[in-house]
C-alpha cells in the first residue's frame, strides 16, 4: 500500500491507508466489506461474452444468460490481457518467463539471473526490488525518458495527451510513455548497484539465455547472456474484445471518447455508441483519473436514461 498512486474514497467509507500489506489483499477486501455494508447486487463470476446492439438496447451476453440495458459501463481494464512480444526461439527458453501480471515477488528470483523487459514504470519497480537480491539485467526497445524527480511532472497535462489520442481514434498510449520515469526512495539502493544501465533489446531467446544481434551487421552471432528468468514488464492492451460487435474501433484500433466537460480525465463516453461509457480506458486508465471518469460515467448514464424516459 505504500506504493500505490493513490485509492479514491468511496461514498461513506474512506479508502485504507497506506502500510506494508499488499495492495492485491487490502483493496479487493475494502471492496467486500463496502458491497456487504451496502447490500450491493454484485454478480460474480461473471464473464461476458459479447454485447450487441437490439434497436434502441443494448444485450449483454454471459453464457446462457443475458441482459437488455439502454446503457451500460464498461470498466474491464486491461488486467486480464497481458502482452508478452513474440521473439526467435521463444518458445526453447528452459528458464521462467513470467509477466507483470504473474509477478510472485523478489524472493522468487534470489541468487537467480534475471532478464527484466520493459521500460515503463513496473519494469523500474521490479529492477527495484529484484536488485538487491539477484542479477540483473535490464532490456528496452528505446532509451529510457527520465525525469530528475519523480514528482516532476503535471499529471493533468499527460492525461491530456492520452485523452487527444482517444478523441483521435487512436490506440490510448500509457501516462508513462508522456511524462517520463523516475526513481523512488526505495529504488535508489537498485541504482547504485547498477540495476538502471539499460541494453537494447536482444535479438533472439535461446535455451539458456538471450543473444544479441552483431551491432555491425543487425544479425549473426553476437553477445550472449545465460539468463535463469525471463520477467516481461510489457504492459497490457484494453480487454475490449466483447464489444466488437458494436464496431466501435476506429481504422487506426482505437474507440473515440468524447467528455461532456473540459476535464481531460472524463473522456469516458463512446463516440460512436454514445450507450457506452468506458471507464479505465484511455485517459481514466490510472488512479489519477479513474475517480472522475466514475463520476463522468455515471452522469452520463442518467442523461441516456433521461432522454430514454422522455
Amino acid at each position: 500500500m505504500d506504493d500505490v498512486h493513490g485509492v479514491a474514497d468511496l461514498p461513506d467509507a474512506l479508502a485504507p491507508g497506506r502500510g506494508r500489506d499488499r495492495a492485491n489483499r487490502v483493496i479487493p477486501g475494502w471492496f467486500e466489506e463496502y458491497e456487504r455494508d451496502h447490500a450491493l447486487p454484485v454478480l460474480r463470476p461473471v464473464r461476458v461474452d459479447r454485447v450487441e446492439s437490439d434497436g434502441d438496447l443494448l444485450v449483454v451476453h454471459a453464457g446462457e444468460r443475458s441482459w437488455t440495458t439502454r446503457t451500460l459501463v464498461n470498466a474491464t481494464g486491461t488486467w486480464t490481457r497481458p502482452f508478452v512480444p513474440r521473439y526467435p526461439g521463444q518458445e526453447s527458453f528452459r528458464g521462467e518467463q513470467l509477466h507483470t501480471v504473474d509477478y510472485p515477488g523478489p524472493e522468487h528470483f534470489r541468487g537467480k539471473r534475471v532478464l527484466v523487459v520493459g521500460g515503463g514504470a513496473s519494469a523500474v519497480q521490479f529492477l527495484g526490488e529484484i536488485r538487491p537480491v539477484a542479477e540483473t539485467i535490464w532490456v528496452t526497445r528505446t532509451e529510457p525518458v527520465w525525469r530528475d524527480r519523480i514528482e516532476e511532472f503535471d499529471g493533468r497535462a499527460a492525461i491530456a495527451l492520452v485523452e487527444e489520442r482517444v478523441r483521435r481514434g487512436l490506440p490510448p498510449a500509457s501516462v508513462v510513455s508522456v511524462t517520463g520515469i523516475g526513481l523512488r526512495q526505495q529504488e535508489l539502493k537498485a541504482a547504485e548497484l547498477g540495476a538502471y544501465q539499460r541494453r537494447p533489446m536482444f535479438a533472439r531467446i535461446e535455451p539458456d539465455g538471450v543473444r544479441w544481434a552483431d551491432p555491425s551487421t543487425g544479425s549473426g552471432q553476437a553477445e550472449f547472456e545465460r539468463i535463469d528468468a525471463i520477467l516481461w514488464a510489457t504492459g497490457f492492451r484494453p480487454a475490449l474484445g466483447h464489444l466488437a460487435p458494436l464496431h466501435l474501433r476506429t481504422e487506426y484500433g482505437g474507440i473515440r471518447l468524447q467528455s461532456s466537460t473540459r476535464d481531460v480525465q472524463t473522456a469516458t463516453t463512446a463516440v460512436d455508441d454514445p450507450r457506452v461509457q468506458l471507464v479505465g480506458y484511455g485517459p481514466s486508465a490510472s488512479t489519477i483519473g479513474g475517480n472522475r471518469a466514475g463520476r463522468a460515467a455515471a452522469l452520463a448514464v442518467a442523461r441516456q436514461l433521461s432522454a430514454a424516459a422522455a
